[in-house]
């Protein structure tokens, strides 16, 4: 039976510690991204308050992300991980709580959640980090991958799971089985023996000069390297850019042109199908230069406006979609692989938090706009415009020498099938 799991859980019993608690929570996450705003309306929120609560959550994600990258990296970061969990643990105990006993206000559940954001903030950066050190350099493909594979199956079973709990028990108990989630997480770390400690990594805080002169010395580790300040530039435009098309314009076209939020959920089953796809190449498939695939398949995801304000049945564009979900995820996927194979373990977690800043801090701001521009200068215009824009940023990318030269470490053979 074993024999059927990818090698790297095979292999690595480090990993497969890390995976399966990370795997728990990953659902627990998608449960409460679906139940938060249930839980608001339950309790006599309006849409309003929906916003506000679901902003308190990920803006100090946005404002203390670079903060956990120093942090990260002067830490055993497994450590830093299980104690951002059991603090998540205790944010979703004390909401479900509140919603299950009657008594929750929407300042309770802000306050809660904004802590829960500050949290994750440091938790992202750490698990980018972490993964190097408990796998083997010829399975850190593999292991990525299947991290990525455990978020797409997440956007898939903890939507589904979260419906059915809201609709049986509500969006209290909901929140209580993400709390669950984290204890697992927590217990996984608590046993982790990383495979080979950063050398900053003592078990005790590093000195250091300064909390700024760290984030320099990360944000000099972007800048030295023409291959990570160009993929930030496409991650920024394709957040910016191409991804409002399916979180804004991809919804309203559905609702006028296609029947509203049944065909909608075809497409984004679709993708998400897709996307388990492009996770299992990354698995199986072995690249030698990762970066060069990934960016040819930022290429192909940002064409998914265009292929979005189409115009083709439905079922054409869940099928294109569903081919944009394969390069998605193998972008996403290699690009941080390559951080995590070329970046000195002692930084590693800075640099991603730039990564993590530009991504989840841009974003909002391609939301807000999509919607006027929409408004002013019609619907499938724009989706064409943000694919026109998108592409050839991309194509920008393959012209940059770094990008196409970067290889993968000698020592990262093939992954066993």
């Amino acid at each position: 039976m074993t024999r059927l799991l990818p090698a790297v859980l095979r292999d690595e019993p480090q990993f497969r510690r890390l995976f399966a608690g990370m795997a728990l929570s990953t659902i627990g996450d998608r449960i409460t991204f679906v139940a938060l705003p249930f839980a608001v309306l339950s309790i006599g929120g309006d849409a309003a308050e929906v916003g506000f609560v679901i902003a308190a959550a990920t803006v100090p994600f946005f404002v203390f992300t670079l903060v956990g990258g120093v942090i990260a990296d002067r830490v055993r970061r497994h450590r830093l991980m299980m104690l951002t969990d059991l603090i998540r643990l205790v944010v979703q105990a004390i909401a479900a709580t509140l919603l299950i006993s009657g008594t929750a206000e929407v300042w309770h559940l802000a306050v809660l959640f904004a802590v829960f954001g500050t949290a994750d903030a440091f938790f992202s950066p750490a698990i980018t980090g972490l993964v190097p050190l408990t796998v083997a350099p010829h399975n850190l493909q593999a292991a990525t991958g299947l991290r990525s594979l455990v978020m797409s199956t997440g956007m898939v079973a903890g939507p589904a799971v979260a419906g059915v709990l809201i609709a049986v028990a509500g969006p209290g108990y909901a929140l209580a089985v993400d709390a669950v989630t984290f204890a697992a997480s927590a217990l996984a770390l608590s046993t982790l023996q990383p495979r080979e400690p950063d050398p900053r990594d003592a078990g005790e805080v590093v000195a250091a000069p300064d909390f700024f002169a760290e984030l320099r010395e990360g944000f000099a580790e972007v800048r030295s390297r023409t291959w990570v300040w160009t993929g930030l530039v496409g991650i920024s435009v394709y957040h910016v850019v191409v991804l409002p098309s399916i979180f804004v314009l991809g919804p309203v076209l559905a609702e006028r042109e296609y029947g509203g939020a049944s065909s909608w959920a075809i497409v984004t089953a679709a993708f998400g199908a897709g996307s388990i796809v492009g996770d299992l190449i990354v698995i199986r498939v072995r690249f030698a230069r990762p970066l060069l695939v990934g960016t040819c398949a930022l290429t192909v995801a940002s064409c998914q406006a265009i292929i979005i304000g189409s115009g083709l049945p439905i079922a054409g564009i869940a099928a294109l979609e569903a081919v944009t979900g394969v390069a998605v995820a193998m972008y996403f996927t290699l690009w941080e692989l390559s951080l995590q194979q070329h970046i000195p373990p002692a930084a590693i977690s800075r640099v991603s938090s730039y990564d993590y800043t530009l991504s989840t801090g841009l974003l909002p701001v391609g939301l807000a706009l999509a919607g006027p521009a929409a408004t002013t200068f019609g619907l499938h215009e724009t989706l064409y415009a943000m694919s026109v824009i998108g592409v050839p940023v991309a194509l920008g990318l393959l012209l940059v020498p770094a990008v196409r030269t970067l290889r993968a470490p000698p020592d990262a053979e093939p992954a066993a099938p």
